[in-house]
């Protein structure tokens, strides 16, 4: 592989500062300052129509002027000045540009039109754009800071991506009090062209980057944001910062789910599925940071402290309890182990309090006994400064402890001078520190939610469940009738008959027009009897009256049809005819109450809630949030953070309620919103849910005209496309089965890259490879099926699955063009696998809307030449390289 496309923003060998002068209190003369002191080691110039010499070098009239080939032009102008730069730039063969000046998107309408003005003349010369209205890019590493700012910047392992210039220079200064360094800063500004997806791809294989912070305000492109966020969480920790997210289009929902869901319900499910932690404040973003670093695993989220002094434990308790982490219950042995070890006054429980006495000896013999304990997942160290404390000694015995285990081991020296050689013991050990017991407990809290959305991260769930027909044409048909009738809102019969449709459970709903009607209906179905109003204008019924419940006869059937009837035309005149439903009484001893709901979040489209249901909805405010599409254990997670959680557990003389079928009923919703992009808004209220199973007893759906080209592009997340799969024989007679990969591929993956030859690694990987990576095993298994994909052959050998060959394409940053990989098992040369596999590839390309498939071919790989000429592929030489060929496919043709 070349260098990453957007190398040349962080590690240019030239670099041009327009707009550099020699005012001090200018833009221009900061960055140069700031190229300077850094000590840039390439070529830096200064460009300014009026000055011979700036900052002690030649300064150019023009780009145009300068002699050399420049990598990088960094613009601080005035905003009307940047189209004719950025022209000059073009001209100059100037790919990468960072326009640090104001004035575009974010003013008025005249700033957006000078905006897509500039996007207009760099797209026309191929030049990416880092800006407008930025701070710049720091790379100490390099030797390069191309901002404004104030202060040096130390080296480190943290990448910095800030949408706001003010909250960077505000996180910079933090870290510089706390001797924090970077790898990377990045200020995204108006971010017009180039966006955080790009820059996270850069990070994610930026080897000088262990983990990733972001401040995040606006997201453009939902799909592109979470398709580089998944990337780069898949290889390494990042942690981020939200505020200020549109959330106008949830609340001006209609539903009850509308009026439940915000926004940042929406992006917090949206990060959980990318493997990201959310922090709330700067100081929470280090400490994730520092926690994250140090590749820690847990199995759950249950913590042990180890005290000094009883104060801080109960504090850490309290705090443990508001951010979700679970206090370890000790085991039988652990009791057993630490009664031997510890004073008889010790607290016999956790948190684990040694006294104000302990030893260094203490402190580690309770460490190690709670590091054995099976129910514990992590451990926090409480250390006070008594006077029998040796805070030094301490530390060094925690940091040895802390080498014989995964688990993590947190600390926290609460104190001031006394407790200052045992912290910087800390700084270069495993153990992270705190300078208080509740920021500890947080970080192990971010810790277990890491690790959780690392899990949700790897879940790739069809659209589909596959073990389910549903018929998705006949709900279509029904949706198509109403949206011709000018209608958006379904009527509560329309509404079950789409549930139905997708295997969800109904009670029998009849439509009736008066009180005769609806006595024979009630007659037909069989008392007790529910009288419904059925009119799609009436989002809520019970709030006009429209609901009568448990009628027993045909008398009361007319005199509640009546009464209704009437008080509707009353409340509104512009009324002229009522109509109502029958349905039967849903009768169930043990029934719960439950809602779920759809809303179109207004960024990243569908999302499904589920909580506590019935009339009191919104007061009740229960609800867990998720993206689809769904599978059985991300449903069971949603569920199990519900309040409603519990209600559907044993209590009292209530059985168990039936949590299987609730779980269906949520892969169906999921299936249906992933399959009908015409579904705005739903709401399933109440389903009840009992040890039988579960039923839709009302339901409300609100649909539009769906203008989508391609299928789920309505949705954030692709699901895993299961319409790819084919099946077919070889010659041999062997099947063979040809689909995307999934992540649970990866063994497979291993051992097929470990089969080959090393003639066949070289002309797939174009360098000496033994054996995959870890980060190179993620990368080719847990794809992004909407810029990516990856086709495996595979067939079964003494009942396991065996790979056979894989093809691989991912879309280039451009969008029209691919670049592809394929590579045969090496005894299976000549069957035809390589040829189906390419051709399953374009197939999928073109269907995408992609204009070119591309790659890179080793001269000497003749079988490949042969095979993509066979397929028409044109040979092009690659300038400056004779070992490789280019070669490309024209897919419109």
């Amino acid at each position: 592989m070349g260098p990453h496309y957007l190398s040349p923003f962080f590690t240019p060998r030239s670099v041009a500062v327009v707009g550099a002068t020699e005012r001090p209190e200018s833009v221009g003369h900061r960055i140069m300052i700031n190229m300077q002191e850094a000590g840039f080691s390439g070529g830096l110039y200064p460009v300014n129509p009026n000055r011979e010499m700036i900052c002690g070098l030649k300064a150019y009239p023009d780009l145009a002027a300068i002699p050399e080939k420049i990598e990088l032009a960094v613009i601080a102008t005035p905003a009307h000045t940047v189209p004719g730069i950025i022209r000059q730039c073009g001209e100059k063969s100037i790919g990468s540009v960072i326009i640090i000046s104001a004035g575009f998107g974010e003013q008025d309408s005249a700033g957006k039109h000078l905006q897509q003005e500039v996007l207009d003349i760099a797209h026309r010369y191929s030049i990416r754009i880092i800006g407008p209205n930025c701070l710049g890019i720091i790379r100490p590493n390099g030797h390069l800071n191309a901002t404004f700012g104030d202060g040096v910047i130390k080296d480190g392992n943290l990448a910095l991506l800030s949408q706001s210039g003010a909250v960077c220079t505000a996180i910079l200064d933090w870290a510089q009090s706390m001797d924090i360094g970077f790898s990377t800063v990045v200020s995204m500004g108006g971010a017009a062209d180039i966006d955080f997806g790009e820059v996270l791809d850069y990070l994610a294989l930026d080897s000088k980057t262990t983990g990733i912070l972001m401040y995040v305000e606006g997201i453009r492109d939902a799909r592109r944001f979470l398709s580089g966020l998944k990337a780069a969480a898949r290889l390494k920790p990042v942690i981020l910062i939200k505020s200020g997210r549109h959330e106008s289009g949830c609340k001006a929902a209609m539903s009850h789910t509308g009026a439940m869901i915000g926004g940042d319900d929406v992006f917090d499910a949206a990060i959980e599925r990318a493997g990201v932690v959310r922090a709330y404040s700067i100081a929470q973003l280090f400490s994730a940071a520092r926690v994250l670093a140090n590749n820690y695993t847990v199995k759950q989220n249950r913590l042990a402290i180890i005290t000094n002094a009883g104060g801080p434990g109960v504090m850490s308790t309290d705090r443990a309890e508001e951010v979700g982490v679970k206090m370890a219950e000790l085991s039988e042995a652990s009791l057993e182990a630490l009664n031997k070890v510890l004073p008889p006054h010790w607290s016999h429980a956790n948190p684990v309090d040694i006294l104000g006495d302990a030893t260094p000896e203490r402190y580690k013999n309770a460490l190690e006994i709670c590091l054995k304990d099976k129910n514990i997942d992590g451990a926090l160290i409480i250390l006070t400064p008594q006077a029998m404390t040796d805070s030094k000694q301490v530390a060094e015995l925690i940091i040895t402890a802390s080498k014989t285990t995964q688990k993590p081991v947190l600390a926290s020296w609460t104190g001031g001078n006394r407790v200052q050689e045992g912290r910087r013991l800390f700084d270069n050990s495993r153990v992270a520190h705190f300078s208080t017991p509740e920021v500890a407990v947080d970080a192990f809290s971010f810790l277990a939610r890491y690790t959780q959305n690392q899990i949700l991260l790897k879940q790739i769930p069809s659209a589909q469940n596959e073990q389910v027909t549903h018929d998705v044409e006949g709900s279509r048909l029904i949706i198509e009738r109403v949206l011709a009738e000018g209608r958006q809102v379904m009527t509560a019969q329309e509404s079950k008959a789409i549930l139905a449709a997708f295997k969800i459970p109904v009670n029998h709903t009849v439509k009736v027009d008066n009180a005769k009607e609806a006595i024979i209906a009630a007659e037909t179905l069989g008392f007790p009897v529910a009288l419904k109003v059925n009119m799609s204008q009436f989002s809520h019924k019970s709030d006009i009256g429209g609901v009568r419940l448990n009628i027993n006869s045909a008398k009361d059937v007319s005199m509640h049809y009546t009464e209704m009837e009437n008080l509707i035309k009353q409340k509104y005149p512009d009324v002229n005819e009522v109509t109502m439903t029958i349905e039967p009484m849903h009768r169930s001893y043990s029934g719960r109450e439950l809602m779920i709901g759809v809303i179109r979040d207004p960024v990243f489209g569908p999302a499904i809630s589920v909580g506590l249901g019935g009339t009191m909805v919104e007061i009740l405010n229960d609800k867990a949030v998720a993206l689809p599409p769904l599978n059985e254990y991300m449903v069971e997670q949603m569920i199990a953070k519900t309040k409603a959680a519990k209600y559907l557990k044993p209590f009292r003389q209530l059985p168990a309620a039936n949590i299987k079928a609730l779980v269906n009923t949520l892969l169906s919703v999921s299936s249906m919103v992933s399959e009908l992009p015409e579904i705005l808004e739903l709401d399933i209220n109440p389903l009840i849910v009992d040890d039988r199973g579960v039923m839709a007893v009302d339901a409300r759906i609100k649909v539009q005209i769906s203008h989508q080209l391609t299928p789920y592009s309505h949705m954030t997340i692709h699901p895993y496309p299961h319409e790819l799969i084919q099946y077919y024989q070889l010659p041999t007679g062997a099947n063979i089965c040809i689909r995307p990969v999934r992540p649970e591929d990866a063994d497979m993956e291993k051992d097929f890259v470990h089969r080959l030859s090393e003639r066949t690694k070289y002309f797939r990987f174009m360098q000496a490879l033994q054996e995959l990576t870890p980060e190179m095993v993620v990368r080719f298994t847990q794809i992004d099926y909407d810029r990516e994909i990856a086709f495996i052959a595979v067939t079964e050998e003494k009942g396991k699955p065996k790979e056979l060959g894989v093809g691989r394409y991912m879309t280039n940053p451009d969008g029209h063009s691919v670049e592809f990989a394929l590579v045969v098992s090496d005894d299976c040369h000549g069957m035809g696998i390589g040829t189906r596999l390419m051709k399953t590839l374009m197939q999928t390309a073109k269907y995408k809307g992609l204009s070119f498939f591309e790659g890179e071919v080793l001269a000497i790989n003749k079988p490949m030449l042969s095979l993509v000429k066979k397929l028409g592929f044109t040979i092009e030489p690659v300038p400056g390289d004779k070992e490789v060929v280019r070669v490309v496919k024209d897919l419109r043709m």
